[in-house]
């Protein structure tokens, strides 16, 4: 007898979290919580939820807790920010306006993310078939009076270690 194996072309989920953000010192909090994690400097997160869901807020609040200084902006139009930190790198990425696999080759994003480093995506959809499996996928949707719920998702064990 033969066994086929179906893949339905998504990774397990090894563990979850969610939150209730009341408010942007909730958002804060949560990406404080993981910059003081040390797995964070090797961890690829993705960024999922609607355009104002607060993808980039968290970003930017979780680049300053680990040391970013100055303004942190949007990489919609560039794609990619990069960020040297004293002990690791960090590149934060919007593929919202992404059309071209080939732009994926040309930019060299495939050596960015063999690279050792934070790696930030949204709009990871957008560029399906080319970045390797998460480590911790982030949902965040809009609730009720401003509030944003959020599921945290560990693909690997490192997104597991990411959510202690």
């Amino acid at each position: 007898m033969r066994i086929q194996v179906l893949s339905t072309g998504h990774p397990p989920i090894l563990e979850t979290a969610s939150l209730v953000w009341s408010g942007e010192a909730d958002c804060a909090a949560t990406a404080a919580r993981l910059a003081a994690h040390p797995a964070i400097r090797r961890a690829f997160i993705e960024l999922h939820g609607t355009l104002g869901a607060g993808k980039t807020t968290f970003v930017r609040h979780l680049l300053h807790a680990l040391g970013v200084e100055g303004r942190i902006k949007s990489p919609t139009y560039a794609v990619m920010e990069p960020y040297e930190l004293p002990e690791f790198n960090a590149w934060h990425f919007d593929f919202y306006r992404f059309n071209d696999p080939q732009e994926w080759e040309d930019a060299g994003f495939r050596d960015v993310f063999v690279a050792e480093g934070l790696k930030l995506t949204e709009w990871p959809d957008k560029a399906h078939g080319l970045l390797p499996v998460p480590d911790l996928r982030v949902a965040i949707a809009i609730g009720e009076h401003d509030e944003r719920h959020v599921s945290l998702a560990a693909l690997t064990p490192l997104g597991q270690e990411l959510l202690k």
